[in-house]
């Protein structure tokens, strides 16, 4: 049965529905899965129309409905403006409600079994800000709206053969070094060992981040690595996991044949995963009940409705969650 994967149209107001219906369109997407974009139906004509699209919309009310015969793309419509203007290009509170309140729905198709996995377009989180909604990343969010604890759901950027999750994300180094404990990292270590293992990787092999340079040099810059991360990733390894490390971050992103990069903060894992994979990054949520990913660019409000976004890492997430969606249901058989 051919997967289908929704596509939130991110902050209608930059690029997020304009990558949305060019990654719907894309012949590798339509290969795997039946792409339904969630959103204002207002906002993706928009976008086609600035951006010269061509493209076959059918309005559903549930997600359940998703026929893409024809070469017609599903859309799940929901009236975030009501009477109010789209204005491309411009930071709005109503364009940070409209943002959240698509993937929110979404989720709530994915978890009532509609969708087999979800992808968000960009947002702007200034623009979600203004509208008082609580947002500090897509984990949390997708945490709370599917019921999960906010500490179980984590990151994993995935681009190319490379998958990095990050042991701690938008908080400030400050609070990261206090986070950092041995419980957490043996969470997360877990966590991304099940993960893979979920993705069809029978025995994954994973490298480990130390905190400080060079993973403290044998006690030379610091003992967190002595004290924290391997005391954590010893009692992850006496319960199967594989795990080498702790590596020096600005190195271990060049060593062959590992499934996954465990990081300690937000910049170990973005700064490679940007230079590497500059706009083909792919941020997949773990720990929670549903498949859900979200691109690790911005919503480019200056370029909005020019028809100059590249959908390439909406396509690589879609192609990802629909790969993990089919082989999850091979493992369910």
């Amino acid at each position: 049965m051919t997967q289908k994967v929704a596509i939130a149209l991110g902050d209608p107001a930059g690029i997020g529905p304009e990558i949305a219906l060019k990654a719907a369109l894309d012949a590798r997407v339509r290969a795997v899965c039946t792409p339904v974009l969630v959103g204002d139906i207002r906002a993706a004509e928009a976008h086609a129309r600035a951006c010269g699209i061509a493209v076959d919309l059918q309005r559903i009310s549930a997600a359940s409905e998703a026929d893409a015969s024809g070469g017609r793309i599903p859309f799940l419509h929901i009236d975030l403006f009501g009477d109010e203007p789209l204005r491309l290009g411009e930071i709005a509170a109503l364009h940070g409600s409209a943002a959240t309140r698509a993937a929110a729905a979404a989720i709530a198709a994915a978890m009532a079994g509609e969708v087999d996995a979800v992808v968000a377009c960009p947002q702007t989180e200034l623009a979600i800000k203004q509208a008082g909604i609580e947002f500090d990343g897509y984990p949390t969010f997708v945490a709370r709206c599917t019921g999960t604890p906010v500490d179980d759901a984590l990151l994993m950027i995935c681009f190319d053969d490379k998958r990095i999750v990050h042991t701690t994300l938008h908080v400030s180094l400050r609070r990261a070094i206090e986070l950092i404990t041995e419980d957490r990292v043996f969470h997360v270590l877990q966590a991304t060992d099940r993960t893979l293992r979920k993705l069809g990787i029978a025995a994954p092999r994973i490298a480990v981040s130390g905190l400080n340079p060079h993973a403290s040099e044998h006690g030379m810059f610091g003992d967190d690595e002595e004290k924290i991360i391997e005391p954590a990733m010893a009692r992850a390894r006496a319960l199967g996991a594989t795990l080498e490390g702790p590596f020096g971050a600005d190195t271990m992103f060049q060593k062959p044949g590992y499934d996954a990069f465990v990081v300690m903060y937000h910049d170990q894992g973005h700064l490679a995963a940007k230079l590497l994979a500059t706009n083909r990054t792919a941020g997949l949520t773990i720990g929670t009940p549903i498949l859900f990913s979200s691109v690790a660019h911005g919503s480019a409000l200056d370029i909005a409705g020019q028809n100059k976004a590249s959908p390439e890492a909406v396509v690589e997430a879609v192609l990802r969650l629909a790969g993990a969606a089919a082989s999850a249901k091979a493992q369910a058989a």
